[in-house]
């Protein structure tokens, strides 16, 4: 996101060790764990002039806190909801939905899918970043077909750092 201009970058993680990984290794500016209390006073905290751009793929209270911290013409892309994927219910946020009228937000889904034209571009973009480590890939790595299973849940528990990958063959 600096990269392409932010001048502040905000992160939330399900752990203190993740949250301090995003401010420590991954250059964010800051990090909160959002379990630790209401994601939108966490955020606001975080971001104490507002949001100009959102990615989540939380949904519920995320979605709703980033509405909330929406600055004029502000945007979310909107690229999941993992928060409300086996809900017993229909989830009571975001409640503040009229706030991006107000704002003159933009609330648009996101599906990489659907952008496949792009991906020269931000390969071209992106690739000398990645050789120079100004942008990190990291992995979480499990050895071995036989631990799918394993993988898989760990990366529902957050056991993983970064992407979630397993290793069939060498």
């Amino acid at each position: 996101a600096r990269l392409l201009g932010a001048r502040r970058v905000v992160g939330s993680a399900g752990t203190r060790a993740k949250a301090d990984w995003l401010v420590a290794e991954l250059g964010f500016d800051a990090a909160f764990v959002h379990r630790d209390g209401p994601v939108a006073e966490q955020l606001a905290a975080a971001a104490p002039d507002g949001v100009d751009v959102v990615v989540d793929n939380v949904g519920g209270d995320h979605l709703e806190a980033a509405i909330g911290a929406l600055r004029e013409r502000g945007r979310i892309a909107w690229a999941g909801a993992i928060s409300q994927y086996n809900a017993a219910s229909p989830p009571a946020a975001p409640r503040n939905l009229f706030d991006l009228v107000e704002k003159s937000g933009r609330l648009e889904g996101f599906l990489v899918s659907r952008h496949r034209d792009a991906q020269g571009e931000l390969e071209a973009f992106l690739t000398p970043h990645l050789r120079q480590g100004t942008v990190r890939d990291p992995l979480t790595v499990t050895e071995g077909f036989d631990h799918v299973v394993d993988a898989f849940l760990g990366m529902l528990r957050g056991a993983n750092t970064g992407k979630a990958v397993v290793r069939v063959a060498s």
